[in-house]
């Protein structure tokens, strides 16, 4: 693992941590700017660590993703994966 992807890794881990979350994720976008999240589960809102991560990504202007970090005690779901597909994600690293 590069020393980028283990920076992911860390703030992937920090955000599921600071929150006690279910999921933390992290993303590199093509431009070289991260974005970390952890799941939101309110009770009006829930959304994944990789939505944050995308929303926050997609927000910033960002046009595409490098590598993508994903924690989580399971795998990811197929909506996080359909919505890396539409965006960009290379690499996705589960439970590194």
């Amino acid at each position: 693992m590069t020393p980028e992807d283990q920076k992911l890794v860390t703030l992937a881990r920090s955000a599921r941590a600071r929150t006690q979350a279910a999921e933390g994720a992290a993303v590199r976008d093509v431009d070289g700017r991260t974005y970390a999240g952890a799941t939101v589960d309110l009770p009006h809102l829930q959304v994944s660590a990789i939505g944050v991560c995308l929303a926050m990504a997609v927000s910033s202007g960002s046009s595409g993703l490098d590598t993508v970090v994903l924690l989580t005690p399971g795998r990811a779901t197929p909506t996080d994966l359909a919505a890396l597909e539409d965006f960009g994600g290379a690499t996705v690293l589960v439970n590194p």
